[in-house]
């Protein structure tokens, strides 16, 4: 959702946060910040937090740490 008021754009990208996050009591109260700027908040197409990564293999392109030797 596209918009030129700054604060409902900030309102917005921090729901989105929230909504990844699970904390579905405080996506909750920006929908009603978003309602008093006058803007129907999106429905929630995946309303299930995202999986956390897998922290034990690095990212792409990227080499393990050596360890070091003396």
């Amino acid at each position: 959702m596209a918009t030129e008021d700054p604060m409902v754009a900030a309102l917005l990208r921090e729901r989105e946060g929230l909504v990844q996050s699970g904390l579905t009591d405080r996506v909750a109260d920006v929908d009603e910040q978003l309602r008093q700027h006058g803007v129907e908040p999106p429905t929630d197409k995946k309303t299930e937090p995202t999986k956390p990564s897998n922290r034990s293999t690095p990212p792409k392109g990227r080499q393990p740490r050596a360890t070091d030797k003396a």
